[in-house]
């Protein structure tokens, strides 16, 4: 049931025009917030494409990602959306995968989602 609420919350988010919002710059804390989400997400896709986890492991992993957002980010979900895009769009995928490597667990005890 979660992780059907966490898609309708993806796909919710994705579905609203980015241009219709105002343009949100982030930092400290909220700039980190969103480095975390970004490396957990990608990190998900690219375990699950190459066949390393399952779909329930990606699952759990995009849903740590919009709780990282909803709980210590700012702004509308669309800003959200962007600003992940524009993270995405900086960093090669290697970066991403080292990130997780070294950053996983200290991102978890910096932005608890519970």
């Amino acid at each position: 049931m979660r992780v059907l609420l966490v898609g309708a919350v993806i796909s919710l988010a994705a579905s609203f025009p980015v241009h219709a919002q105002t343009k949100r710059i982030y930092e400290g804390e909220e700039a980190a917030a969103l480095r975390c989400a970004n490396t957990l997400a990608l990190t998900a896709v690219a375990l699950s494409r190459a066949g390393l986890i399952e779909d329930v492991e990606k699952n759990v992993m995009l849903g740590i990602t919009v709780r990282i957002l909803d709980l210590h980010v700012d702004g509308s979900w669309q800003q959200k959306k962007r600003a992940l895009e524009v993270m995405r769009d900086r960093r090669d995928i290697a970066d991403t995968l080292d990130d997780y490597r070294k950053n996983a667990a200290r991102c978890l005890r910096q932005f608890p989602i519970n």
